[in-house]
């Protein structure tokens, strides 16, 4: 047989907004993986890629593998997914398995549901490169900010009223419109709030430029005064226009919520939620797309009214959009992140350093687990011989296998397991 539980070497990609050097968790998490890889102080570690996605295909660290890349090794063993996992997904991995770096903030983004991918796809191939949806959930490992679904209008209609340069952008009439709609009518209030950040978006370019320097003008004198400038948003305002200067994204602050993920917190993102990551470390898992609907803080390509089109404009506090982990009933260390979609789950697993030998047990799904602290020395009948895992390994783990870990670390382990639980 051949071996099916083997590590991975992975992709690094070095988008703009990574955090640099040894800055960025994932440049530690590749330096301590393998430490024969040069890390360059001045270039940005943005996001690794554990997965067989065709522009980052995982390489099989195993020289009695004649397959070189993960993605070759699954299409010549689909089995190796699990039978309900290869039959539902076509023989495919479902999932990308991701840890993020960020430094700068991303764009303000949705991903379409599977119908709107299709169609995306189908006209505009050049900038939606598949038909598959791409709900997402992220992980925090070090504390973690992002932009995450429309706040409460209440929040919305308060900034309305304290920051007049938002208001002239909207206009009096969808402001009106807004501040009128009762919460005991939730279509209404969706429409309003649609209105208002489609006006918002699609305002006139110089306009709208001419207004972000205003307020961040006035912003900045209050700051320099000494005032409390909380009432306008001011600390993120000034921080992501000195990031993007002049981009209708730093409006955006005043509709999405701020949220705030300690380690170990999660959010999931499911299709059409308005959501900007802002600063920090997380693992992050996907489904297998490329397809991001862009509409501000970047200079990629951006498309307003789609984006404006698909949101889900349902209000709602930010506390709600942190997603639980529950603890498994037959093993206390593994806590499951189990979002509402089939693609895939995340397993958290803390080894307590009371335990010297601990059982990775068996899914029934192929799934990818990654070592962010702690030692140990693998062993599987599937393995062709032991693995020494250490902070940074990554391996890959066929359906119905397990693993012993010999754990040699003082200070027990923190794994993440990505699979597909149908």
């Amino acid at each position: 047989f051949p071996p099916a539980v083997f590590p991975l070497s992975c992709a690094v990609q070095s988008y703009s907004w990574g955090k640099v050097g040894l800055e960025s968790e994932v440049a530690k998490l590749v330096a301590s993986g393998d430490p024969l890889v040069q890390i360059q102080p001045d270039r940005p570690y943005a996001e690794l890629w554990m997965g067989a996605h065709p522009r980052g295909d995982a390489v099989i660290r195993d020289n009695r593998i004649p397959q070189k890349t993960l993605g070759q090794w699954i299409a010549d063993n689909p089995a190796c997914l699990g039978a309900k996992v290869k039959d539902t997904f076509q023989g495919h991995l479902p999932f990308l398995f991701k840890v993020l770096s960020v430094n700068t903030a991303l764009s303000i983004q949705a991903h379409p549901n599977k119908e709107l991918a299709a169609k995306l796809h189908a006209q505009f191939p050049e900038h939606y490169p598949d038909a598959n949806h791409k709900p997402e959930m992220a992980i925090a490992l070090t504390p973690f900010e992002g932009l995450c679904g429309f706040r409460p209008v209440e929040e919305i209609v308060s900034f309305l009223q304290s920051v007049p340069e938002l208001r002239a952008l909207i206009g009096e009439v969808a402001a009106e419109q807004l501040e009128r709609s009762g919460s005991d009518d939730p279509r209404g209030v969706s429409a309003a709030l649609r209105v208002c950040f489609t006006r918002l978006m699609k305002s006139e370019k110089k306009f709208f430029v001419d207004q972000l320097n205003m307020l961040v003008k006035r912003i900045s004198q209050e700051a320099a005064e000494g005032k409390d400038t909380s009432g306008s948003n001011g600390d993120l305002l000034l921080r992501l226009h000195s990031q993007y200067p002049g981009d209708i994204g730093c409006f955006t602050i005043y509709f999405l919520n701020l949220v705030r993920l300690e380690p170990g917190e999660a959010m999931f993102l499911g299709a059409n939620e308005p959501h900007a990551y802002l600063h920090g470390d997380c693992v992050e898992c996907m489904a297998c797309s490329d397809n991001t609907v862009r509409a501000g803080l970047t200079p990629k390509f951006i498309d307003v009214l789609t984006l404006c089109e698909m949101l889900n404009y349902t209000p709602a506090p930010g506390s709600s959009k942190i997603f639980p982990a529950t603890q498994s009933q037959l093993d206390p260390s593994v806590y499951l992140y189990d979002p509402p979609v089939p693609d895939f789950a995340i397993m958290r697993i803390e080894i307590p350093a009371s335990i010297k030998l601990y059982l990775v047990s068996a899914v029934d799904s192929a799934s990818i687990l990654l070592v962010i602290q702690g030692t140990a020395v693998g062993t599987s009948t599937a393995a062709a011989s032991e693995m020494t895992l250490r902070r940074g390994s990554v391996l890959f783990i066929s359906a119905n296998e397990s693993i012993s870990l010999h754990l040699s670390s003082p200070d027990g382990m923190l794994l993440f397991r990505a699979c597909c639980l149908l």
